[in-house]
């Protein structure tokens, strides 16, 4: 198993496990389109002996309260099914976390599974008066701070990449 960023011949395998993991077309059509736009921030990929694509996370920009302070947002976070229950997930999230703390992103955004997201650190994005454009889906909202003092002075909605907004 190697974990590492993206690089262009990876396109088609991550396009293939994203319509496999969720079972539909929107993350692998989100991921392509963030990619065609230029706003594809990061992309880790998780691939198998073969070098198969077998994980991904993608990292984009997002604005806070209508202003770029370096945040990025990670969606989506899929693993192909046999590959599950490895600790996979948690590999890609670290490998980003740390490439966007070396690049000096301030803090990452997400939405998903509080428990899991808990476990990597994440926190509740309401305890900071940060909010998603989705209401129904707060409490899975979680922010990562990467720099010091990412979170002082900063609340008001969390806007993702136009393309997120189809969805």
């Amino acid at each position: 198993m190697l974990i590492r960023v993206e690089i262009p011949v990876d396109a088609a395998g991550i396009d293939s496990l994203l319509r496999r993991a969720f079972g539909r077309d929107d993350e692998a059509d989100l991921v392509q389109e963030l990619r065609e736009d230029g706003l594809l921030t990061l992309g880790i990929v998780a691939t198998d002996d073969e070098g198969g694509v077998v994980g991904y996370a993608a990292f984009s920009p997002v604005e806070v309260a209508g202003e770029d302070r370096q945040w990025v947002g990670l969606a989506p976070l899929a693993v192909d099914e046999a590959s599950r229950g490895q600790g996979i997930a948690t590999q890609l999230v670290y490998e980003g976390l740390d490439a966007l703390n070396e690049f000096g992103y301030a803090a990452v955004v997400t939405l998903g599974d509080p428990a899991l997201y808990g476990k990597l650190g994440f926190r509740p994005a309401a305890a900071y008066q940060l909010h998603c454009p989705w209401q129904s889906a707060e409490a899975a909202f979680q922010i990562y701070p990467l720099a010091e003092h990412a979170l002082e002075g900063v609340s008001g909605l969390i806007n993702y990449a136009p393309p997120f907004n189809r969805f």
